[in-house]
């Protein structure tokens, strides 16, 4: 059955910087409607960059110069990538700009990105914990140069300086530690070429010289962590999923959660243009590092219990730090559940059992919500408290899961 998901946000996102940041008049196609990528494009207009949006067209002006206005108050909601990205792409202007978020993006840190901009001279103040919004950028432009960036937490940190390293005078070089989710900095990589821009990496060092970006006409491939709920559902149930769009070429990792499935038992088959997944009736144990796929950390725990052994997900200690813990809010549920789960700092093991139909504990946090849908397709009477959270990705999953569900007859 072919399950047309929305655009990634992740390329929505890294899009709609580099279309800001880029001469002349980028359209973006079929980009994600979504809270996160509503209130990034909100932000720029915030800013003072002109964004005109139909249902499946975005045209942004750029501005290679910097925001419009030289004064904004931007508020963030809860997405991350406009409360990380769009510092950067103030401080590569002229002007001062107060960044906020919501309390749940207000207790998530933004320390490195901030300790990386004021060593390239940029002069970035917090108003209360230090490493969390509020921050106000008094920029100047950014000279450029060479810096090191702790990017163990979130890769997004170093993503925000990568984009804005072709704006800088003199470019970057960036030496990273502690990298997580590697696959996101090459999606952010293959955008900037997109966009004109060259960067380099050798190892953990990333140089990115001068020069700036072109305007371009640019699709929004689908979003793969979305994709993962239909994907597991599929080899939860024993249906087919086929995701077009999400092919061989695809830019996002997040993608690679197929091959855990097949690992645990599930037929795949990628080709260039889509990926299909075919339950097969068992799902077996299995450890796993995720570290480079962590997003799709909970679709796999939410379905764990229904392996015939342990599933044991390991490297996920950044999971900690998302909309919510999500590790421990994976074990809670699945607790709640009757399930035997053990954690430990950056691993969770789920053992096999029968869930109960309980009240999950979405915690505000759209993958909570979305992967424990998914494993009440075999957990009849599974509720949420707060449904209304997965607006932040995907506003009209519920619906949508439930037209699948219906095609599948589950």
């Amino acid at each position: 059955m072919i399950v047309a998901v929305p655009g990634s946000k992740s390329v929505t996102a890294r899009a709609l910087f580099l279309a800001a940041a880029a001469k002349g008049t980028t359209v973006l196609r079929d980009p994600l409607l979504s809270d996160d990528t509503d209130g990034f494009a909100q932000a720029l207009h915030t800013l003072g960059y002109t964004v005109e949006r139909t249902a499946d067209t975005w045209t942004i002006e750029g501005r290679p110069e910097g925001p419009a206005h030289r004064h904004a108050e931007v508020y963030c909601r809860d997405a991350a990538t406009a409360a990380r990205f769009l510092p950067a792409l103030a401080a590569a202007g002229t002007g001062t700009f107060r960044f906020d978020a919501s309390e749940q993006m207000r207790a998530r840190p933004v320390g490195p990105l901030g300790e990386a901009l004021r060593a390239l001279g940029v002069d970035l103040t917090y108003e209360g914990a230090p490493g969390h919004l509020p921050l106000t950028v008094r920029a100047n432009r950014i000279q450029g140069g060479a810096i090191d960036l702790d990017a163990g937490l979130s890769s997004q940190f170093l993503t925000a300086l990568l984009l804005a390293g072709p704006l800088t005078a003199e470019g970057l070089r960036i030496r990273v530690t502690g990298i997580v989710s590697v696959p996101y900095v090459e999606i952010t990589l293959a955008m900037m070429r997109r966009f004109g821009a060259q960067v380099f990496r050798d190892g953990d060092t990333f140089t990115v010289p001068p020069g700036g970006y072109t305007a371009t006409d640019y699709p929004i491939e689908p979003d793969a962590s979305t994709a993962s709920y239909f994907f597991a559902a599929a080899a939860l149930t024993g249906r087919t999923a086929t995701v077009p769009g999400l092919g061989a070429g695809a830019l996002q990792g997040d993608l690679a959660f197929v091959d855990v499935l097949r690992r645990m038992g599930a037929e795949v088959t990628t080709t260039g243009e889509s990926t299909t997944v075919t339950g097969t009736g068992r799902l077996s144990g299995v450890t796993v590092n995720m570290r480079d796929i962590s997003d799709t950390m909970p679709t796999l725990a939410a379905i764990a219990p229904f392996a015939d052994g342990p599933v044991r997900i390991e490297d996920v200690y950044n999971t900690r730090v998302k909309e919510c813990d999500r590790l421990e809010a994976c074990a809670a549920n699945l607790r709640r559940q009757g399930i035997r789960v053990e954690t430990g700092r950056d691993w969770i093991e789920v053992h096999p059992g029968t869930p109960a139909p309980v009240e999950i504990a979405c915690h505000r946090d759209h993958r909570i919500a979305m992967s424990f849908s998914v494993a009440a397709l075999r957990t009849p009477g599974t509720t949420l408290d707060d449904p209304s959270c997965v607006k932040k990705t995907f506003p009209g999953f519920h619906e949508f899961f439930a037209g699948v569900r219906a095609r599948w007859g589950v």
